[in-house]
């Protein structure tokens, strides 16, 4: 009796563990997805701040939110092109590491820029205009170049695996044309045995001797009557049939 109690005991404590554990994990996957969508709340809000201020304003301010407007653009679409590509070509998980190491200077120049955003000295920013439109161009010209070696790399495979499809199909279209005729004709210089002559009367005698009663063979009856088109599935580009009309 103690052994049962004892065993109950066990299995109610590993019972409440699971549970605990459970609701960790939940309340963990919670927060993070919280945490996510306030992050891309947050991120929309400055891009449309800057899309503003870049359209909006002249002069120093109206270019700085343009070059932060433009690195940010591109890290992002790089980012989105390399995730989203490593997971069915995994070469690219070398590309994506350094792009995560251009991404620490794409943040350090997006910091200055909202340093520089909010300096009073207008004109000892206009002098840095010149090196920090530097600095952007460098940044996103690795980063574009990266997502579009992704991408021709991506249409390359894609255009590999429908050059070997077509291949394929050519070949099968080939085989289906390539038909041979046989013909009952006697090759010249060959006489025809007499076996022969006298069976073809006699099948002709047999044809003669069906009633107009007698049906065809189960297997002309199969070929003369057509499949029904409602009950075939195809692919949506598929023309459904007309049905045939009897006058």
């Amino acid at each position: 009796m103690e052994s049962v109690i004892l065993i109950l005991g066990l299995l109610f404590f590993a019972f409440v563990a699971l549970g605990v554990y459970v609701g960790v994990k939940a309340i963990g996957a919670a927060k993070r997805g919280v945490d996510r969508t306030i992050t891309q709340a947050r991120r929309t809000v400055e891009e449309t701040t800057l899309r503003a201020k870049s359209y909006g304003q002249v002069g120093v301010g109206g270019e700085l939110a343009q070059l932060r407007l433009t690195l940010r653009t591109s890290m992002r679409a790089t980012q989105e092109a390399l995730q989203a590509g490593v997971a069915e070509d995994a070469s690219l998980a070398e590309s994506l590491g350094l792009f995560k190491r251009l991404s620490v200077h794409g943040w350090e120049l997006d910091e200055e820029l909202k340093k520089l955003e909010r300096e009073p000295d207008r004109a000892t920013v206009a002098s840095l205009l010149p090196s920090l439109k530097q600095r952007t161009e460098r940044i996103t010209h690795s980063a574009d170049s990266l997502r579009w070696a992704a991408r021709d790399r991506a249409r390359k495979f894609t255009d590999d695996g429908l050059d070997a499809l077509s291949a394929q199909i050519d070949v099968e279209a080939g085989a289906l044309r390539h038909w041979t005729v046989e013909t009952d004709e006697p090759v010249r210089g060959e006489s025809r045995p007499q076996g022969d002559a006298s069976g073809q009367g006699q099948g002709q005698g047999q044809e003669c001797g069906r009633g107009p009663g007698s049906g065809p063979a189960d297997g002309a009856a199969q070929a003369i009557t057509a499949p029904d088109s409602r009950l075939q599935t195809g692919y949506p580009w598929q023309k459904t049939a007309r049905p045939e009309t009897t006058n």
